[in-house]
């Protein structure tokens, strides 16, 4: 939905429960293994923007972009990925949701062939029909600016925590120590199954009693999101042909997802950097709401094309763990953010993701359908582990995953070698 304003190399060990025999089900050519900064201790808000842990380690910057009046080295992108836009827009379907409920059986068969368009092309699409309020959707925006805009020092107390998920960070510099992406970071988990309102509760006991509005409102925010991936999955299930109806809705019923907000400032010289670098989603599925001022763009044939905010409308895509849920018909594409030097630029991602513990197989009738099986079963928790700790998700993370959980045997990696 688009609202108008109002360094070190990690080696990838494999674990020792996993089987020898799904080597034989993956893409074996080698992935390299990305640069990942140590974990960094705790950072004091009221220290220098340069800490250095006391066991002598590499800094852990912290950075107020609002205040850079140039652009630091780290956030210098190679010219390769951050070459500029193509004029011609990427042609991305709006979708008419509603039909699955308003018994419309030829908008129906409409929306289906438009899904499986798109995420057998490029993974993107988008939709109306959601029934996501526009009021909410206006004070998710608002809050997540209500948030950004406070004094760093505040904003530190909510530091994310190194090897999780949730927290507040500034470029991700608590994690890599280069190619830094312009934009500040608030993350939180989702579980509608728990006894307690958990949005809500990480609000309060992370940034105090004085932030339970701004987690009712992002509480109420995440219940609708998580509707409407299920909604999502049942239109994924039927260009899918899946035999089973709500397969995947049943798989991603107990799912246990995270909300992030974004927060892009103006930036001095957006030529050289990038708001979010190139990567594929490691999740199941973004649901993004932005604002009007755009930044989102999709790799295509070569070229990075711009993905236009449409008033009223939501932003999905596929990510890798649908992939290997559609046993790869369906595209997690490579996409980034760009920024600008006049506007701040705002958005909510949703990512939908299953309970920790399950296991990540497509439904039979898909895994016949693209015989033989391109991905082994593994688990949710395996493969989150896998890109907060090894690896920087990029277009190759789940052939790097497939491959960190069953490495080549000799005779596969010498036919690497000489390939």
């Amino acid at each position: 939905m688009v609202l108008q304003p109002a360094q070190q190399v990690t080696t990838l060990s494999h674990p020792p429960y996993c089987s020898a025999r799904s080597s034989a089900l993956m893409d074996t050519s080698p992935a390299p293994p990305l640069l990942l900064r140590p974990s960094a201790p705790s950072i004091d808000p009221s220290a220098a923007k340069a800490v250095i842990s006391k066991s002598g380690g590499a800094a852990a910057s912290v950075y107020d972009l609002r205040r850079e009046p140039n652009i630091p080295a780290p956030f210098v992108w190679p010219h390769a990925e951050a070459c500029p836009t193509t004029a011609e827009e990427l042609g991305v379907p709006v979708v008419d949701v509603g039909v699955l409920r308003n018994g419309d059986a030829a908008g129906l068969r409409r929306a289906v062939a438009q899904v499986a368009s798109a995420c057998t092309t490029h993974g993107f699409f988008q939709v109306s029909g959601h029934g996501v309020d526009e009021a909410l959707a206006r004070a998710a925006l608002e809050s997540a600016s209500s948030f950004f805009l406070l004094p760093l020092a505040e904003k530190q107390r909510a530091r994310r925590v190194p090897g999780t998920v949730s927290g507040y960070t500034s470029a991700h510099a608590d994690r890599f120590a280069s190619k830094l992406p312009w934009k500040e970071t608030l993350s939180f988990g989702f579980q509608d199954t728990a006894a307690a309102p958990v949005v809500v509760d990480y609000f309060t006991s992370t940034l105090g009693e004085d932030f339970e509005p701004m987690g009712r409102v992002y509480q109420e925010y995440c219940e609708k999101m998580k509707e409407l991936s299920l909604t999502i999955m049942e239109l994924l299930e039927l260009s899918l042909g899946v035999e089973k109806r709500g397969y995947y809705r049943e798989f991603f019923a107990d799912s246990s997802s995270i909300m992030r907000c974004n927060y892009y400032p103006p930036c001095p010289e957006p030529e050289r950097t990038l708001g979010t670098g190139p990567h594929c989603d490691p999740t199941a599925l973004t649901i993004l709401l932005q604002d009007d001022v755009g930044g989102l763009e999709v790799l295509v044939d070569g070229d990075w094309r711009p993905v236009r905010p449409v008033p009223g409308a939501m932003v999905i895509n596929i990510g890798d763990t649908f992939m290997a849920l559609s046993n790869g018909r369906y595209k997690s594409c490579l996409h980034r953010a760009v920024v600008n030097q006049r506007q701040e630029r705002r958005s909510l991602a949703f990512f939908l993701c299953p309970r920790a513990d399950r296991v990540v197989r497509p439904p039979p009738a898909v895994a016949a359908a693209a015989s033989p099986r391109r991905y082994p079963d593994f688990t949710w928790a395996d493969f989150m582990r896998f890109t907060q700790r090894h690896y920087r998700a990029d277009t190759r993370t789940l052939d790097a995953f497939t491959q960190w959980l069953s490495p080549p045997t000799p005779a596969q990696a010498t036919a690497q070698e000489a390939a």
